[in-house]
């Protein structure tokens, strides 16, 4: 029994280094790390218990410290689920967990069976493993690297499979129930195997958290977080990516950069919070005719930048105009009554080889053309030696 009891308490120093872990991650308010936590607060409990056993009544060892294993396992799964924005479904996995007590109740003391107990522990312990790989599998999101959740469904899968076997070996022993069953080789390297369950899977789980804090900070660098539209740093991270592509496949690409026409007056009249609303909702409106590969960023101010890969002059014109008709007829509600805007853009087709910053400086040529020329218009520069062109509603 001296290997049973090492692995138990290493479980439990490892419990507890789990616990610090993610204790230091509370506050992050990451969905799921309150039950991660919560499962490894559950199994350090159980744990003095199963090794206490022989010293204290077998209903607190046996059936006790066997359900808090079991509810260590649900809260585990739980956290999964909502971390990944799940439904964990509370009263059919707590009904489950419960399902415990009787069971193991009714093989210790109606029929005394240690194998029966470890194969309801171990089926247990199994089916939460595969229903958190599945889990894992099935929801990574988009944005989000590959390697903690292949790692966390793959673990989960391993940990399940030796849960499995376990219950099925100590279903084939004969004979009568003896504390000698748990001494054999195969159940001690599978009980270290299952041991370990709780602090790599916990370990997973702040991988995913890593990952996703990792996400959240690239995306608060990258995109303005007053319209969600990118950040002129994640916009030249883009224009850097279609700049490539463009060039390698000899496509077009435009660019578009607009400016909400006397934007200071809107704040006078209505207040910075209604400027701010009418940012948001252009910044919306203008999503709705962008396709999945154009990019819209906010450049400063009342200033937006509309990256149109693979699209001509022709092409980009058009959607310029859509845009620009679309703004001048949508009205912002307030407490002051309806609050109208209109824009102007200024539009530029890159040449080949040409850098953002000097596409940039003819789009911003036009803009100008189009401000000076009576706003509520789309002027667009041709080449870089052409005079802006003006395009939109007349004087």
């Amino acid at each position: 029994m001296a290997a049973v009891s090492v692995a138990l308490a290493t479980t439990a120093l490892f419990g507890l280094l789990m616990l610090v872990l993610l204790g230091s991650l509370l506050r992050s308010g990451v969905p799921g790390v309150l039950e991660w936590f919560g499962a490894n607060v559950v199994l350090t409990a159980a744990l003095p218990l199963l090794l206490a056993r022989g010293h204290i009544p077998d209903g607190i060892s046996v059936v006790v410290a066997n359900f808090l294993v079991a509810l260590a396992g649900s809260m585990l799964y739980a956290g999964f689920a909502r971390f990944l924005g799940r439904s964990v479904h509370w009263p059919w996995l707590l009904l489950l967990t419960l399902a415990n007590i009787p069971a193991l109740a009714y093989w210790r003391y109606v029929v005394d069976s240690i194998p029966a107990r470890v194969m309801i522990a171990t089926f247990f312990a199994a089916a939460i493993c595969f229903a958190t790989a599945v889990l894992v599998a099935r929801n990574r999101g988009a944005d989000r690297a590959r390697y903690p959740y292949v790692a966390a469904a793959s673990l989960a899968t391993v940990f399940g499979l030796c849960e499995l076997a376990r219950g099925l070996y100590f279903s084939t022993l004969p004979g009568v129930s003896s504390p000698l069953m748990f001494t054999t080789n195969v159940n001690v390297i599978l009980l270290c195997v299952g041991a370990a369950i709780m602090p790599v899977m916990s370990m997973c789980a702040m991988l995913m958290v890593h990952d996703a804090l990792l996400a959240d900070a690239r995306k608060a660098v990258n995109h303005d977080f007053l319209t969600g539209a990118l950040s002129r740093t994640g916009f030249q991270a883009m224009a850097r990516r279609r700049f490539a592509e463009a060039d390698q496949h000899g496509v077009p690409l435009s660019l578009l950069i607009v400016d909400l026409d006397r934007f200071k007056a809107i704040n006078d009249t209505f207040g910075h919070a209604v400027g701010d609303t009418v940012l948001r909702e252009f910044a919306a409106l203008t999503r709705v005719h962008l396709r999945r590969d154009d990019a819209l960023a906010r450049l400063g101010g009342e200033e937006f930048a509309i990256l149109l890969p693979r699209t001509a002059l022709p092409d980009a014109l058009r959607v310029a105009e859509r845009l620009r008709s679309e703004a001048s007829r949508h009205a912002v509600s307030t407490e002051a009554g309806p609050c109208r805007y209109s824009i102007s853009g200024g539009l530029a087709l890159r040449e080949q080889g040409e850098t953002l910053d000097r596409l940039t400086t003819r789009a911003d040529r036009a803009l100008y053309a189009a401000k000076l020329g009576g706003r509520d218009r789309v002027c667009l520069h041709e080449a870089p030696m052409e005079q802006p062109a003006a395009f939109g509603a007349p004087n």
